[in-house]
């Protein structure tokens, strides 16, 4: 690992937590990923080898504990008390991102949305037998297909189909979708002019939008399109 070279507790703490995907390593643990697989399906785009490389680095620090799990096969990990005051300069961070930079194309990731979504999902109105839900994102370079499986405490998502009926048909626009669960639309915004269209019981239709606990930053208003941009400026 690089080394600034300085004592000042800023750049200790950067050549730590400034390494790429250690902040989002950090979050998902903080969320209740506890096994190697969860923390990378968080993560889109994180590899297997450097998630290792990550994790070993930052139980070196004293920043994340694990143990082999009962069954032999994988490791528990968790955060230590210094990983969690850690999830705090984290939280600031996302505070910061969520009032001062603006949502841009690249950033529409529907699945992220729905997997953030997934972690914060309001049980106690969830319904009480096994609903699987479909959606079909569009907007994107390519359509993508994911499937919701909830079952009493378990919550699955399916980038395959399943094999199971399917109780509720949802078609979204990326954007709307990730606007919505990030607080940014409300749902009569988010399904204003059919950007998100909700088909199966009626039941189900009228009670998915009460599922969302929204993003932990929905409360933050961001800034006028003039504040700070997150996007490259075109050369």
């Amino acid at each position: 690992m690089r080394t600034y070279g300085q004592y000042c507790p800023i750049a200790r703490g950067a050549e730590i937590f400034a390494e790429r995907w250690t902040p989002l390593i950090v979050r998902n643990l903080a969320l209740g990923c506890c096994s190697f697989g969860e923390i990378l399906e968080g993560a889109p785009g994180l590899s297997r080898t450097l998630l290792s490389q990550r994790l070993k680095q930052l139980e070196r620090f004293g920043i994340v504990q694990s143990a082999a799990k009962a069954n032999g096969r994988g490791r528990h990990y968790e955060l230590t008390p210094a990983g969690r005051d850690l999830f705090s300069v984290c939280v600031s961070l996302g505070e910061w991102g969520a009032h001062w930079l603006e949502i841009a194309p690249e950033h529409l990731d529907p699945f992220v949305a729905l997997w953030s979504m997934c972690n914060t999902l309001r049980r106690d109105r969830l319904p009480t037998r096994r609903i699987v839900i479909r959606f079909d994102f569009t907007g994107r370079r390519r359509p993508e297909r994911y499937w919701l499986l909830i079952e009493k405490d378990d919550i699955e998502i399916c980038k395959e189909y399943p094999g199971l009926d399917e109780d509720l048909y949802i078609t979204a626009e990326a954007e709307a979708f990730v606007k919505w669960h990030a607080g940014q639309q409300t749902w009569i915004e988010a399904t204003r002019d059919g950007r998100i269209q909700l088909h199966g019981q009626a039941w189900l239709v009228r009670a998915f939008p009460g599922w969302n606990a929204r993003s932990a930053f929905a409360h933050i208003k961001p800034v006028s399109r003039t504040g700070v941009s997150s996007t490259t400026p075109a050369a």
